[in-house]
C-alpha cells in the first residue's frame, strides 16, 4: 500500500503529454509542525508532554527524520494504577523505555499498517498488528483513537492505552502476567512482595 502524506494512492502512472498523474483519495494539506509541536499543542497529550520533557526526548521528536509516534492520550495514562505510573515517571530509564516503545523507526500511515505486520520500535522491541472488526489492534488491543496527524518529521497516531514494555515493569508485574502467578501469590503470602517490586 502506497501513501502520499497519508493519502492512499488509488491509481498510479497515468501518462499525459506533459507529465504523469497519480490519483489519491484525499486532499494533501500543508504540514508545518514537528511531532514535538503536535504534542505541545494538543490538550489531550498533556501527560505525554510532561513525560517527553522528563525523558529528554524533545530533541529527537523535533529532529529531521521520519518517525511514527503512537501518542498515549491523558486517558491512556489514567487507565494504569497511579502507583505504577508514579514509579515509571520517577525512573528515567523505565520512562525512556516506555516512550521509545511508542516510537517507530519509520513513518507509518494508518492505511499502510496492515494486520500481520510486525513493527519495530526505537526501544528495539516489536509491536504486532492485528484487527478486530474494522479496528486496527496493537498487541491485541484496539487502541488507536485518532489516526494520521501529519508532522514534518513523521506521523502521529493517538492511542487510548499505554503499551508498557517488559523493561519498564517490575518483577512482580511481569510475574502476574505470566505462568508463575502462583509463585507470586506465595511471595505475597510470605510478606516478600517488596523484593519483587
Amino acid at each position: 500500500i502506497v501513501t502520499v502524506n497519508c493519502a492512499r494512492l488509488l491509481k498510479a502512472d497515468h501518462h499525459a503529454t506533459n507529465g504523469v498523474v497519480h490519483v489519491i483519495d484525499k486532499v494533501i494539506a500543508t504540514t508545518t509542525n514537528t511531532i514535538q509541536q503536535v504534542i505541545e499543542t494538543e490538550e489531550s497529550l498533556e501527560t505525554l508532554r510532561a513525560a517527553v520533557a522528563a525523558s529528554d526526548l524533545n530533541s529527537l521528536l523535533e529532529s529531521e527524520g521520519q518517525y511514527t509516534l503512537l501518542a498515549p492520550t491523558n486517558e491512556a495514562f489514567e487507565k494504569i494504577p497511579r502507583e505504577t505510573l508514579n514509579r515509571i515517571l520517577g525512573d528515567p530509564e523505565a520512562l525512556r523505555d516506555l516512550l521509545n516503545h511508542h516510537i517507530l523507526k519509520s513513518a507509518m500511515c494508518a492505511e499502510a499498517i496492515i494486520a500481520g505486520l510486525t513493527m519495530e520500535t526505537l526501544e528495539g522491541t516489536t509491536l504486532d498488528v492485528g484487527c478486530s472488526g474494522e479496528e486496527l489492534t496493537l498487541n491485541g488491543k484496539p487502541i488507536i483513537a485518532n489516526k494520521d496527524v501529519l508532522a514534518t518529521n513523521g506521523v502521529v497516531h493517538f492511542v487510548n492505552e499505554l503499551l508498557i514494555p517488559d523493561s519498564a515493569k517490575t518483577l512482580f508485574e511481569l510475574a502476574q502476567e505470566s505462568e508463575v502467578s502462583k509463585s507470586t501469590d506465595l511471595f505475597r503470602q510470605a510478606g516478600l512482595t517488596s523484593h519483587l517490586t
